[in-house]
């Protein structure tokens, strides 16, 4: 019979303890000013960012989706467009092209970084190519400086999709600083997470930051002056005071993420298990620790026996989602991203994971693998 309290696939409570106090007395704050919309905390938050990330702008959104959808609308991106995205991503990636009537071009990932693959891109581009969506898969950036050489003489953007990345490194580079716009979710288990839904759109463009900021205030250059459409997605005054608290912890929090995921890979090394791999000239921060297994459903159900609670990130690719299957996809069509869709299992991995926590993960992954059941 299991004693020990189940180890979650990640503890917000554990992290929002060590801040409470802190927390409680900036949400004071924000009462008592009751500057509730596009405030001081959200100017201060956005130039916090913009400078963390090694960015000139940052544009407060309300979700990641919303920063994604709002970057391709700066570009006037639409109908009559293609947009190339990875096929091992979330939805929201694909969603935010279709949103603008836009079509996605689904292409495969390379197999170690499990993120879009450059080559693959380079044969995909065509005369309605206008953006690239590279996702920063698990918390690994993907590799911007191959993508930008294949795309950058056609004249077609690169966006990072950072939603996983806040704080990665591409050879010294931070995430959000290469792209002509990089797309931040700030969702509660994010590396940098809210109390609930908010997001930023970082640019070094000034025009494109100006079209940001009227899109998601309804195009208001003034008061009740819109030149253009836009909508409402502000970031929300009490989630970016928040977000400055753990702003200043990120860079301890990412090297407590990055410790634990050399010691878990540590302690399985040898396993029937391909381990997530950190590939040359980046920094990974380990949003999830992703491993790929033969028999997941049997290896899942073992760890949650031993109250190990795990995710799947994610099962199935985007060109085989009930939404795309106009676009003329078919199983294989995909196939890196599809075994790694058949195979995947986070692992929990959050900074305040112990050194108990992390031997009890390895103890039940080893006796799940040596069940015959689990093979």
């Amino acid at each position: 019979m299991m004693t020990d309290q189940p180890i979650p696939l990640v503890d917000l409570h554990a992290q929002y303890d060590q801040i409470r106090e802190e927390v409680l007395s900036a949400v004071a704050g924000v009462f008592e000013g009751m500057r509730l919309t596009l405030g001081p905390n959200v100017a201060a938050f956005e130039q916090e960012f913009a400078a963390y990330c090694g960015s000139s702008a940052c544009v407060g959104v309300g979700s990641g989706t919303d920063a994604l959808l709002l970057a391709l609308q700066a570009l006037d991106i639409g109908p009559g467009d293609e947009v190339i995205v990875p096929a091992h991503t979330f939805i929201a990636t694909a969603e935010a092209v279709s949103l603008t009537g836009a079509r996605p071009v689904i292409v495969d990932v390379e197999p170690v970084s499990r993120c879009i693959d450059p080559d693959l891109v380079g044969q995909a581009l065509g005369p309605r190519t206008r953006a690239v969506i590279a996702v920063h898969m698990h918390g690994q950036m993907a590799d911007l400086d191959a993508l930008q050489e294949r795309v950058s003489p056609q004249g077609v953007v690169v966006i990072e999709d950072a939603a996983q990345a806040h704080g990665a490194e591409l050879r010294g580079r931070r995430a959000g600083s290469i792209g002509t716009m990089g797309c931040f979710s700030f969702y509660c288990s994010k590396n940098l997470g809210a109390f609930g839904e908010a997001g930023a759109v970082t640019t070094n463009d000034p025009a494109l930051a100006e079209a940001l900021r009227l899109l998601r205030n309804h195009g208001d250059s003034g008061r009740y002056e819109h030149v253009r459409l836009g909508t409402n997605s502000r970031l929300d005054e009490l989630q970016a005071a928040i977000l400055r608290i753990k702003l200043r912890r990120l860079d301890t929090w990412n090297s407590a993420r990055r410790q634990h995921a050399a010691t878990l890979a540590g302690m399985l090394d040898g396993l029937d298990l391909e381990l997530p791999a950190e590939a040359a000239g980046r920094r990974h921060v380990y949003h999830h620790f992703a491993v790929l297994t033969s028999n997941r459903a049997a290896f899942q159900q073992n760890l949650a026996d031993a109250g190990i609670m795990t995710g799947i990130h994610y099962p199935k690719p985007l060109h085989l989602q009930p939404p795309y299957r106009n676009l003329g996809y078919r199983e294989t069509d995909r196939p890196v991203a599809e075994r790694i869709a058949s195979g995947v299992l986070s692992l929990p991995m959050y900074p305040e994971l112990t050194d108990q926590q992390l031997e009890r993960i390895a103890t039940a992954a080893r006796r799940a693998l040596s069940s015959p059941h689990s093979r």
